[in-house]
Formats: structure tokens, C-alpha cells, sequence
């Protein structure tokens, strides 16, 4: 899943339409969220390389020698990380609303957000309502459990993009669940830091991906505008663009996600 995100973050609908396909699925808690472990980030900092070796642990414990990996966001990430180093575990690469893994965005938002050019060469930064939402948010951070789950479901409202319908409902089930499954909320912002970390192993050429690579990404995701899965698509020998018209950052959509489903399956095939 995404930064922040349990494994719930995967949509029931999605993943049921993936069963019904014939496919096994495995969603699981990255760390810090969930009911996997928190981490004190200060006195144990982790890297999306780590991240990475979560998901193959889960597939050693299951005994999954090669698997269909499909990543949202910060998933996607590290679906490609697996895909570059342990290829021998990727049997195809799915990458949903997520850029290439040596693109450090931090300088695109930082100009952003500091009212600046962009730089030609950045990909784009987030829409600016986005970035004033990010910034009203961390100007008053929520104080309760009613607090939090109201900032987490706008906050998805907005990175849902605004051209699909936002299924609020279903955001709002997804923000108390992630909450109250965990025992610290707070460690997933973990994952924002750990983001951050431009390594030396995330700069590989993406060109030295072999398995069947698809990447699925919204016409309207303001948070990773259009250009970021393009510039993917185009770093990934052979791999196929499927471009989801009105799709957003989120996958709360009414609909949505059976619809990606079917393209997983359709590439899994």
C-alpha cells in the first residue's frame, strides 16, 4: 500500500474481483501501521530498501518464491525496488499512481510550496490545493480520535482529485479502521521520512526491470500529476501506460476499484 497506509488500504472490491480471477492475494501492514510493529525512526531510521524487505519476508513466510507485486504510491516504490534488485521474486510488476523510484520530488515541493519557479527539468509538484491542504492540516494537527478521522477523510477528499465522486463513506470507514487498528497513529508519518531517503540503491536504471511492467495512473491525481507515471512508463522497458480518466490519488472512488482489478488481471494473465 501507500505511505501511511495499512493493508486495508486495498479495497475489498479490488481485491475480491482479484480472488474471483483466480488470483491469491496477500495485502499486508507495512511497518507502522496496522498491526505490525512501530518504530522509534529517530533511534532505528529505515529506508524504502527496508520497506522492501518487509515485503519479502511476508513472501518468505508464505513461501512465495515469485509473486505478482503491485504497489500504490509509496508502494509502487517499492514494487519497483523489488522488481530492480530481487527480480527473481517478480513475476510482473504492477505500478499505480506512483514515479520512478530515483525521482526525488522534495525539491519540486519545496519550490512549490515556497511560491517559486519550478525547475524544467522537476517533474510537476503537487496542484496547489493540495499543498495548501497539506499546509492547513500541519498547522493544526488533531488533538482526538474524532479530530483525526476528520482530518484523514479530507484529506483523502483531496487527493481524490475532485472529477471522479468521492466515496466518503468508504474514506471514512478506512481512516477510523487505520487508526484504531494501531497502537501509535502517529509512527505511519514514519513513512514520509523514510520517503525521503534518496539512496544510493533507489538510482538504479529502471531499464534493467525484466518483468512484464504495467503502470496504471490518473488523469487528474493531484498529489503525482500524470507526467510522474509517464516518465515511469518510459524508464521501464516495455512497459504499458494505462492512463484512468478523472482517477485521483486514492482509490475511493465509487467503481474504481474493480476497475483497476481488472486491468491487474488482465497483466496477470
Amino acid at each position: 500500500m501507500g505511505t501511511s497506509t495499512p493493508g486495508i488500504g486495498w479495497p475489498d472490491e479490488l481485491v475480491q474481483t482479484l480472488v474471483a480471477g483466480g488470483r491469491q492475494v496477500i495485502r499486508y501492514d507495512h511497518r507502522d501501521t496496522g498491526r505490525s510493529d512501530c518504530v522509534d525512526f529517530a533511534a532505528h531510521p529505515y529506508t524504502l530498501a527496508d520497506m522492501a524487505g518487509d515485503a519479502l519476508a511476508v513472501l518468505d513466510a508464505y513461501g512465495v518464491a515469485s509473486a505478482h507485486v503491485a504497489g500504490v504510491s509509496l508502494g509502487g516504490a517499492i514494487a519497483q525496488w523489488l522488481a530492480a534488485h530481487r527480480p527473481e521474486r517478480v513475476t510482473t510488476l504492477t505500478a499505480i499512481m506512483t514515479g520512478p523510484m530515483g525521482a526525488d520530488a522534495g525539491p519540486a515541493w519545496a519550490r512549490a510550496m515556497a511560491g517559486e519557479e519550478p525547475d524544467p527539468d522537476d517533474l510537476p509538484p503537487p496542484a496547489p490545493h493540495l499543498l495548501q491542504h497539506f499546509l492547513r492540516a500541519a498547522a493544526t494537527p488533531p488533538a482526538t480520535r474524532e479530530e483525526a478521522v476528520a482530518a484523514g477523510v479530507e484529506t483523502w477528499r483531496a487527493l481524490n482529485g475532485g472529477v471522479l465522486p468521492f466515496d466518503e463513506q468508504a474514506a471514512r470507514r478506512l481512516t477510523e479502521d487505520s487508526h484504531d487498528l494501531t497502537a501509535n497513529p502517529a509512527a505511519a508519518a514514519n513513512h514520509d521520512l523514510a520517503g525521503r531517503q534518496m539512496t544510493e540503491d533507489r538510482l538504479v536504471p529502471l531499464s534493467a526491470i525484466k518483468a512484464p511492467a504495467l503502470v496504471v495512473h490518473g488523469t487528474a491525481d493531484p498529489l503525482r500529476p500524470l507526467p510522474h507515471g509517464e516518465a515511469l512508463a518510459a524508464a521501464i522497458p516495455h512497459a504499458r501506460l494505462e492512463r484512468i480518466d478523472g482517477m485521483g490519488h486514492s482509490l475511493l472512488s465509487p467503481g474504481l476499484p474493480g476497475q483497476v482489478a481488472e486491468l491487474i488481471l488482465r497483466h496477470t494473465a
